[in-house]
């Protein structure tokens, strides 16, 4: 039986009509550190039922929302919708943010960004200043062609840069990315392909009628930042993570590797780990200082009456 959806923790509106429903699945004590959840390119936020689900356990209240044109979110990307990195950054991350501040004013609040999430999530900390005690990358890394693949195999970044040319392309043609046929992205907007192809290309992040340079919003952040590449994750290996993690040098930064040996000896990549988290969850409320998880109600004695 398929599991409810976690209850709806606001409805926003962006001011170009887009929406976007913000849930969460919250602790009772309201003190309890709340992470927010970025999904990466492509991806609702149902997918990251497991390891919301680990999170609460471990003493966590975990908000999740999707991304401009997925899931529950709009609009759905199609011939003359083109939002792009800018609408993602400057309007809806603040916008999910700021509610989440509303509604639990008194905890400490973490971003928690997978592969785009968190490189967006990054800018718009840098950009915007939100109230935040850190921010979580996993899997999250520059998609600088040079980033990718090894210093003993550099040839799977080129492919990369072939790849999104030709995205980028089919997106100019088509009105929108069919990622979900081709698998990769999902349905996409031809400014989020444009965007993504650029940074591919140049390494800069940066996004048309920005409201200011992205890689310098990027120099400002000074959150505390931990960075988890994941064990064979191939689109965003621990060269991409670095990359990234080197346009912060105001931010606190620990890196930490997320390996099979953690995760139970279960297999890892770029998407499993969402399963497989039982170390990195651990790992995440080690360095981001979670309370110990209270204890429930003590079992009536035998016998007693309710």
């Amino acid at each position: 039986m398929k599991a409810p959806p976690f209850p709806v923790l606001a409805e926003l509106t962006a001011p170009d009509g887009a929406s976007l429903v913000v849930r969460v699945h919250a602790r009772p004590e309201p003190a309890a550190p709340v992470v927010v959840v970025l999904p990466a390119m492509g991806t609702a936020a149902r997918h990251y039922t497991p390891l919301v689900r680990a999170l609460h356990r471990r003493g966590a209240t975990v908000v999740t929302t999707d991304l401009r044109g997925h899931g529950e979110s709009t609009p759905v990307p199609a011939r003359g919708v083109r939002f792009g990195y800018r609408e993602l950054v400057e309007h809806d991350i603040g916008a999910v943010l700021d509610a989440v501040e509303r509604a639990f004013p008194e905890a400490p609040r973490l971003l928690l960004g997978h592969s785009l999430g968190g490189q967006l999530g990054l800018v718009h900390c840098g950009l915007l200043r939100p109230r935040l005690a850190g921010v979580v990358l996993v899997a999250s890394g520059s998609a600088w062609w040079r980033a990718l693949g090894t210093g003993a195999d550099p040839r799977p970044g080129g492919r990369w840069l072939v790849r999104s040319l030709l995205c980028v392309a089919g997106a100019e043609l088509l009105g929108y990315w069919p990622g979900h046929r081709f698998g990769f992205g999902g349905r996409e907007s031809v400014g989020v392909m444009r965007d993504w192809a650029r940074q591919m290309r140049t390494g800069r992040y940066g996004a048309v009628g920005a409201a200011a340079d992205y890689e310098e919003a990027l120099r400002g952040v000074g959150l505390p930042v931990l960075a988890v590449d994941v064990e064979g994750d191939a689109l965003a290996p621990p060269r991409a993570v670095d990359h990234l993690c080197a346009k912060l040098p105001s931010a606190r930064v620990e890196r930490w590797s997320y390996r099979s040996s953690d995760a139970g000896g279960r297999s890892l990549d770029h998407f499993r780990w969402i399963r497989h988290n039982g170390g990195l969850v651990e790992r995440i409320a080690v360095w981001a200082e979670f309370p110990p998880v209270p204890a429930g109600p003590a079992p009536a004695p035998s016998g007693a009456r309710a």
